[in-house]
């Protein structure tokens, strides 16, 4: 359950940091700025994910 959770937990990360660059990229967000967006989404991705892993294992 553990690795299957984790296997899942990298793609999503890593589909969302593909949108973000897209994002970035659409939106024409300065360089020095990116690092900063990326940061931010990456945090609150991963919250999310030990969030619904807690969830998950105490249900």
């Amino acid at each position: 359950m553990i690795s299957i959770f984790i296997i899942l937990a990298i793609l999503i990360l890593y589909n969302i940091n593909r949108m973000t660059t897209a994002l970035c990229l659409q939106k024409e967000i300065p360089e020095e700025k990116q690092p900063k967006v990326f940061r931010t989404i990456n945090v609150l991705i991963t919250i999310l994910l030990i969030s619904s892993y807690v969830d998950i294992l105490f249900n």
